[in-house]
């Protein structure tokens, strides 16, 4: 018997997939617990019409993603931090610090998670931080850090 999987069930396949499994399996567990429903005409276009849904909302994420990504290219945070001795920073400059200065600085709020640091800023400088916005986009954000007065 055809059948449309809901949910990912162990050893039989995942969601959305269209298995052919024994009758009395589909009707004494996948059915009653609805993990599946009959692969009928009806329900295979209901099935349709989600994942058409589903794909316009993730081409819709993807190119806010990428609207974002250009908008924090084209910026360069500046940020001012306090110095020790030999000239060396207080400490580091950390992603939630990042994220904090990008919001004031450009109005655009990403989540500190996003923004990946490859080490620790412990020095003055321009910096690239790298910002995962999506799975497909991540883009260069420059930080320029000074010395506070």
């Amino acid at each position: 018997m055809k059948v449309i999987l809901l949910e990912d069930v162990k050893g039989v396949g995942k969601k959305d997939q269209i298995i052919n499994a024994n009758d009395g399996y589909v009707k004494n567990f996948l059915l009653p617990k609805k993990l599946a429903v009959l692969a009928d005409k009806n329900n295979l276009t209901k099935m349709d019409n989600i994942k058409k849904i589903e794909d316009a909302k993730k081409q819709e994420e993807y190119d806010n993603a990428l609207a974002l990504g250009k908008e924090i290219e084209a910026k360069t945070l500046q940020m001012n931090v306090k110095l020790g001795n030999n000239g060396k920073l207080f400490g580091t400059v950390t992603n939630k610090e990042i994220s904090t200065a990008l919001k004031e600085q450009a109005g655009i709020e990403v989540d500190k998670k996003k923004i990946i640091l490859s080490s620790p800023i412990k020095t003055l400088g321009e910096k690239e931080v790298s910002v995962k916005l999506h799975p497909k986009v991540t883009v260069t954000l420059k930080v320029t850090i000074s010395e506070q007065k």
